[in-house]
């Protein structure tokens, strides 16, 4: 039996993150139907982390993928000490999804959707962290998206516990001399956060990265990054 694929959202009052997060996690089954691929929430939302992992079977074995964009409290503490309190099962915690170039194409994708064309500078968008790995991690999506979009300029900016927000990343490109500017939504899924930064876009406003195929691959790649380490089998990643 492989390990199961518990995918970990961090939950929303908002009533569109849930069904985004199930319709990501049938992506993951489409691509891997025998993998069983389950659901937990950090908070929020049902069922949460916890009363996932204690329904999977006594001496299983799990991988939690946060379905998370960098390195935060929830990933470094409270998905290890979930993964503990859980003795019943041997649980690895996988890396979370950014900064990788499967997200990179997703967020291009969306900000073409939204109408961005080739020139218009962007807000990178992000829910923000007081931790600094988390803004290093978005500071480096930021610039690999701008490789993607060619060298045009990618400011990260945040919804909040960091600076800038959105309306100041906006004012730093005006004053450079850039006078389209859009915004890619560095989130997983709608919420409150994401909502509050599409709207302070000044041009094109991407949508969350969804159920964006690149996406569900990137779910399973790091579910197979977690099985292939020689660790121990509460050890966090950080590839």
């Amino acid at each position: 039996m492989q390990p199961t694929l518990v995918a970990v959202a961090h939950g929303s009052r908002d009533p569109r993150a849930p069904r985004t997060v199930l319709a990501l996690l049938e992506r993951v089954r489409e691509l891997r139907p025998r993998l069983d691929v389950r659901l937990g929430h950090v908070e929020l939302n049902q069922p949460l982390l916890g009363d996932a992992l204690s329904g999977l079977p006594a001496g299983g074995e799990a991988v939690l993928v946060p379905l998370l964009l960098g390195r935060g409290t929830h990933v470094k503490r409270d998905l290890p000490a979930a993964a503990a309190r859980a003795g019943h099962l041997r649980v690895r915690v996988a890396a979370p999804l950014g900064p990788h170039p499967l997200l990179v194409e997703a967020l291009y994708e969306r900000l073409l959707e939204a109408g961005w064309t080739p020139g218009t500078a962007v807000v990178l968008a992000a829910a923000g962290s007081r931790d600094p790995d988390s803004a290093a991690d978005t500071g480096r999506a930021a610039a690999l998206l701008s490789e993607r979009l060619d060298g045009v300029p990618v400011v990260p900016a945040y919804a909040s516990a960091a600076a800038p927000g959105v309306p100041d990343a906006v004012r730093a490109l005006t004053s450079r001399g850039h006078h389209r500017i859009a915004v890619a939504s560095y989130f997983a899924a709608p919420g409150r956060f994401s909502a509050a930064c599409a709207a302070a876009a000044p041009g094109p406003a991407a949508a969350p990265l969804g159920d964006h195929p690149a996406l569900a691959r990137l779910v399973l790649l790091r579910y197979e990054q977690a099985l292939a380490r020689r660790a121990r089998p509460l050890e966090l990643a950080t590839a």
